[in-house]
Formats: structure tokens, sequence, C-alpha cells
């Protein structure tokens, strides 16, 4: 299995340097199909062009290639890398992105039970100075979940984060509903 703080480090510098933030560094598939999944957004707009997906992909591949040939892979194993947008219902991995979706749904997952439960889905409150995320769930409870204590988090599709979340571009929209029209 690869470092992924090894990872991290070779691939932060590399979606900085395009003005990116690094959302998420994955290793999954197992052996049947090894990934290196990389999610990445503009800070501006919270989205990725392809253009964007493209040219960050062959910035990694260089930096990873590089590191082979020197004899210092982070992955001895074949694998895909695939660099994508975190998308619409994204997972959160940062801090920050508790507070920044506050009022959106979300499902949480811990790595251990807290209070007999590993899973939490409901309206994210935010977060805490002291790291502590706040889920308040359909029976208007709220659950204390310390950042630390999160395995993995995503927002739900909903109608309101669809509302909440704008396109980078509706050039051509019309075309394509057109095209569809018969």
């Amino acid at each position: 299995m690869a470092d992924l703080d090894v990872l991290n480090a070779i691939i932060a510098p590399e979606a900085e340097a395009l003005g990116l933030a690094l959302v998420r560094v994955a290793f999954f598939g197992g052996e049947s199909d090894p990934t290196l999944q990389v999610m990445a957004e503009r800070p501006d707009t919270r989205q990725l062009t392809i253009d964007d997906c493209a040219e960050l992909s062959r910035r990694i591949s260089a930096q990873l290639d590089a590191l082979e040939e020197a004899g210092k892979d982070p992955i001895d194993i074949a694998y895909r890398l695939e660099v994508s947008s975190p998308g619409i219902d994204r997972p959160l991995t940062r801090r920050g992105d508790f507070a920044d979706w506050a009022g959106h749904e979300a499902k949480v997952t811990l790595k251990e039970k807290l209070n007999g439960r590993l899973r939490f889905n409901g309206e994210l409150v935010g977060i805490d100075d002291a790291g502590v995320v706040t889920i308040e769930d359909k029976e208007e409870v709220e659950h204390k979940l310390p950042f630390d204590a999160i395995d993995t988090a995503k927002l739900v599709l909903t109608d309101k984060l669809i509302a909440a979340t704008i396109p980078l571009s509706l050039d051509g929209a019309d075309e394509l509903e057109e095209e569809g029209q018969d």
C-alpha cells in the first residue's frame, strides 16, 4: 500500500503550482485495480475543468516518473492515476470543508464507534475551534464528532446542494437541450 503522507507531499506542491487546492489523495482498488485518486479544485469556484485535470495529471505523472527513475518510487506496483474534481456530492476532508458546507446534508463515518455508532447522517452545523464537527440528525439531535475521529465524510446530493453549486459555464447548454428534443 502506498504511503499517503508521502504522496500528499509530492502532489500538493504540483496542485498549488497550478493555483489548485488539494481535496483528497487516496489509494484504493487492491490488487485487481490499484488506483491513485487525486481530487483538487480551484479555490474561487470549488470546481475543476478538464484542462485543469489534464495539466495536474501530467505534473503528477512527471514527478512520480522521475522518482521511479531515481529508484525512489513511492508506489511499488502498477496503478492507474485518476485526477478529478471532488464533484457535487464531494468528500469532506479538510476542517474548512465542514464550515464551508454547513447547512447541507452530509454522511459521516467514524474510525471507531462513538456512543455505540459509527455512522451519522444529517445537516452539518459546522466545526468549532477545537475541531469538533456538529451534525444534526432528522430527530434534531446534535452529535459532536471529533474531526480526528472521522474516517470518511461526504455531502449528500440534495436540491439545496444543487442550488448552491454554480456551474463553471452554461455556454452551450441551450444547444445541448435543443439537440435532445425531437
